[in-house]
């Protein structure tokens, strides 16, 4: 078995977050390029964010301009997931991960800080096969509620990128402050 962390356990949300994106994991492995969340070549978060925006993909881009773009619109991001042990350390599949978290990130605790938070997503509608990260994202989607801080799941970033995605995410991301 293998330990592993997640690649940006060290993120500090910007405590002005007004919008709040919540994922699994991005691990710390050599494998794993991304300099930032989302930003695996098989992701198209940067690239559905910004057109929401009517700004140009970011895809690809240097962090700075990742960083510059989130602090100019209040969006940060947080994991579900800070540990992980496993057999297989090429194996980031949600159902396959689900099972194998040795620590999870207290979100909750996280989102309560937040004072300007007007909105949460989640990167995923479906839950069948992770029922301990469907424990933890209902326990997010009902404090949400009781905070009345809108909540949505949204169609994963990840494998393509279509225009039903992108109208998805720039509905979310363009509602109503």
């Amino acid at each position: 078995m293998t330990r592993i962390r997640h690649r940006f356990t060290d993120h500090k949300i910007n405590p002005k977050t007004a919008i709040l994106v919540i994922g699994t994991f991005n691990p710390e492995t050599k494998a794993n390029t991304a300099d930032f969340f989302y930003g695996r070549q098989r992701n198209f978060l940067w690239v559905l964010i910004p057109t929401a925006f009517k700004e140009a993909s970011l895809k690809g881009k240097h962090i700075d301009e990742k960083k510059k773009f989130i602090e100019k619109h209040k969006i940060d991001f947080i994991d579900l997931i800070v540990e992980v042990d496993v057999e297989e350390v090429a194996n980031y599949d949600d159902n396959y991960l689900d099972g194998k978290v040795t620590e999870w990130r207290d979100v909750i605790a996280e989102i309560s800080k937040l004072k300007n938070l007007k909105r949460v997503c989640f990167t995923r509608i479906s839950f069948g096969g992770i029922p301990n990260m469907k424990t933890k994202i209902e326990a997010v989607r009902h404090y949400c509620e009781k905070k009345q801080i809108p909540f949505k799941a949204l169609t994963t970033p990840a494998r393509f990128y279509t225009q039903a995605k992108q109208t998805e995410w720039t509905s979310f991301f363009k509602e109503e402050k």
